[in-house]
């Protein structure tokens, strides 16, 4: 797959980089803040080859790629500087509080992911290895590892304090010295001291409140927050000769009063409030929570509100020692959505859809669950109900036996090994034997159920990218597959190779096949009868479906998207009837040259996996005279 085509061709979609307020990803998601949804073109990225799924939720526009997202977010992060200067607000945001707070939660915790995800492993497998005597937990082997596996979770506020200043657009190092202060040894011994004797700790003459702040979650984001609002303040008050000096020190001492007189004590209180609220669960109901979790994580993760249960999940463990609410819950779902896809692999015809269902049922049962849900089971929609009904089934009973994680990691079975407690294997027992229900009852409610499956004909097949299901039964109940179609040429000019366009999105076919024209005069006609899908808002491109079912993007020049409109014409709207030979879109040639664009007009069939060949004329493009010729797949 090309990495960076596949980038430049999504953030040409999402509006280009001044449409982006900040950007992250997870481990299978692209996750932006745009200033203005409404300039995606989402039918378009739906349809990129490479992207699994599109999903505009949470206060976030995810991009939905699979396990090569690090890759594209690293050629995306070479395309352009995103997200502002530090210090700097963004623009008025007007979502509601309860969306807010879900991004915000979302863009703190993602980033610090893969650390919490490594130690949890490692501390699952040394208890693992210390439960089959392999290991001796007294020795330096052991304490060593101990500290390799540590060293995340008590310096968290560290890892917190770094991504929520990069979310609260503060300086991210002055955030860590905030951490820093709730972690020093002095004042932690300080804390430790006055719990023993119970005599009062008092900061210029106000009281501080021991807590402890290694491991915690809530007084640290609290703390940056903060300070996202005493750095501007500080900056606006310095003078400017001295600013360099005074900024990070009345930053630096302001933040740190309020955090260990106010917020840390606060933040200390909440996150207690919630183990007890969950303890006060566990005595009363404690098949609950798991139950609910396992039957909606799957809509959670389509909407990414997930990530809202990441911190509940840390802070049951920071406090509690275990977690019996986040971890046995999402467990269940996992692995659901990997029996059901097991289930699709089993049933379906489709060697295409074979191979994806295995692939990604392996990576749901190991903890990931997106590859699976977007690319098999919603697709298919039944198999999503299954999955839902063994994780349900499985948090039942998780739930009921009182089955907890010890350490973090993503739920899957390789995370098990977090389930082995201090008090023997009924823990760990009834944990795998959860995992078995989710599994097993998934896969048979989904063979119970069925679907409609698909043919290998009706699937795009490239690099295991977007799978784009046409409709799979005509009336009477037979197959439909794409016949030959002739499509004439959308401008006059010289047709050159799509291999040959200035533009790796078109030249390496990431949208799909074609060919381009180096066009003579500044008029798009149809190349057929068709109906227009899309005219793109800056009118420089647009998307037809022919009456013969052939998908295609019209695309006149390259980077003219950043001409915003200008010098272009739109002679139709979306959802317009149109016959061959009308016109479409009219741009001033002369104009657009001169502003420095490269003007040649590339036409791509964006279902070309449908096809068993596209034929391609050479020479002048003639308005209606063939251009391409598309061969149907059983032709």
């Amino acid at each position: 797959m090309d990495y960076k085509a596949l980038a430049k061709s999504i953030l040409h979609d999402i509006g280009g980089e001044e449409n982006v307020v900040s950007f992250t990803h997870c481990a299978t998601r692209l996750r932006f803040n745009l200033k203005d949804d409404n300039k995606v073109d989402k039918k378009h990225l739906d349809a990129t080859k490479g992207v699994m799924g599109v999903v505009n939720k949470g206060g976030q526009f995810q991009v939905v790629i699979g396990s090569d997202v690090p890759n594209v977010y690293r050629e995306l992060n070479m395309m352009g500087s995103f997200g502002g200067t530090e210090g700097e607000k963004n623009e008025t945001d007007d979502r509601n509080v309860f969306v807010r707070i879900l991004d915000t939660i979302a863009g703190i915790f993602t980033p610090i992911i893969p650390a919490i995800t490594g130690a949890g492993i490692l501390k699952a497998f040394m208890a693992l290895l210390v439960a089959f005597g392999w290991i001796d937990n007294t020795s330096q082997t052991y304490s060593i590892l101990a500290v390799f596996s540590d060293a995340a979770f008590y310096f968290l506020p560290f890892l917190i304090a770094y991504s929520a200043a990069r979310k609260f657009n503060c300086n991210a190092v002055m955030a860590m010295s905030i951490a820093g202060i709730l972690l020093h040894p002095n004042f932690v011994t300080m804390l430790n001291k006055v719990k023993e004797t119970g005599d009062a700790l008092k900061f210029i003459g106000i009281p501080v409140t021991p807590a402890t702040y290694s491991s915690s979650v809530i007084p640290i984001i609290l703390a940056i927050w903060l300070m996202s609002y005493i750095e501007p303040i500080a900056d606006k008050i310095s003078p400017k000769p001295v600013k360099f000096f005074t900024k990070p020190l009345i930053t630096l001492v302001v933040t740190g009063a309020i955090s260990i007189t106010v917020l840390g004590p606060l933040g200390t209180i909440i996150g207690n409030g919630i183990a007890a609220g969950i303890s006060f669960l566990n005595n009363y109901a404690s098949w609950l929570v798991p139950l609910i979790i396992g039957a909606v994580s799957p809509l959670l993760v389509m909407t990414g509100t997930h990530y809202g249960l990441i911190p509940i999940g840390i802070n049951n463990i920071a406090t509690a020692g275990f977690d019996t609410i986040v971890g046995p819950g999402m467990l269940g779902s996992n692995i659901a959505q990997g029996g059901a896809a097991f289930a699709v692999a089993l049933r379906t015809k489709s060697k295409i859809m074979r191979q994806e269902a295995y692939s990604s049922g392996i990576t749901a049962v190991c903890g990931i669950t997106e590859p699976a849900l977007y690319g098999v089971n919603l697709k298919l929609k039944k198999p999503l109900i299954a999955a839902i009904i063994g994780g349900a089934a499985s948090g039942l009973y998780l739930g009921i036996t009182g089955v907890g994680r010890y350490t973090s990691g993503s739920p899957g079975l390789l995370a098990l090994p977090g389930y082995i407690g201090t008090e023997g294997f009924t823990n760990i027992t009834n944990a795998v034997i959860g995992s078995a229900i989710a599994l097993v009852v998934s896969f048979v409610a989904a063979l119970i159920l069925g679907f409609d499956d698909v043919k290998d004909g009706e699937l795009a097949t490239a690099d295991g990218g977007k799978q784009q299901f046409g409709d799979m039964q005509a009336a009477g109940g037979e197959e439909k597959s794409a016949g030959t179609e002739i499509l004439c040429a959308p401008v006059k000019g010289k047709i050159i190779p799509i291999e040959e366009v200035k533009d790796e999105t078109f030249a390496e076919k990431v949208l799909g096949d074609g060919a381009a024209v180096l066009p003579d005069t500044g008029l798009v006609v149809s190349p057929a009868d068709a109906t227009v899908e899309t005219v793109f808002g800056t009118n420089h491109a647009v998307n037809l479906v022919t009456d013969g079912g052939a998908e295609l993007l019209i695309h006149i020049g390259i980077d003219t998207v950043k001409l915003k409109g200008r010098h272009f014409k739109p002679m139709v709207k979306d959802g317009e009837k149109v016959k061959l030979g009308q016109p479409l879109i009219e741009f001033d040639l002369d104009k657009i040259k001169e502003e420095g664009y490269d003007v040649t007009t590339s036409v791509v069939v964006t279902n070309s996996g449908d096809y068993a060949a596209i034929d391609k004329e050479s020479g002048e493009a003639v308005e209606k005279k063939p251009f391409l010729t598309l061969t149907g797949g059983n032709e």
